[in-house]
């Protein structure tokens, strides 16, 4: 596969092309979905939740943290997740600045 060259789009670009490509899995949608109807953070098995293994769900865990979509602190013997909320408006901020900008140019 070839070099994807990211130098030559904008970091906004970049950006929202890694948000894309981190959601653009079901399983972290559905765990983006269950954690963020809690009304705290998530200290459970999400295994039970999900339906999927549990070195599955710590993958998928490891990629929505990686764009900073979640938070997780350790509790105890587990770690806890929770929905970085100022991540989360910055990203709402550029897709509405993307869809707002686009102009309808229907053939």
């Amino acid at each position: 596969m070839g070099v994807t060259k990211t130098e030559i789009f904008t970091g906004q670009q970049n950006d929202l092309a890694q948000f894309f490509k981190v959601l653009g899995h079901p399983a972290r949608v559905a765990i983006l979905q269950y954690i963020s109807n809690q009304n705290a953070c998530i200290c459970s098995d999400l295994v039970e939740e999900i339906g999927l293994a549990q070195a599955t769900i710590s993958q998928h865990l490891k990629e929505l943290k990686s764009i900073g979509l979640l938070k997780g602190e350790i509790e105890g013997k587990s770690m806890c997740y929770c929905i970085n909320i100022e991540r989360w408006s910055q990203i709402q901020h550029q897709l509405n600045t993307f869809f707002n900008k686009t102009k309808s140019n229907c053939c």
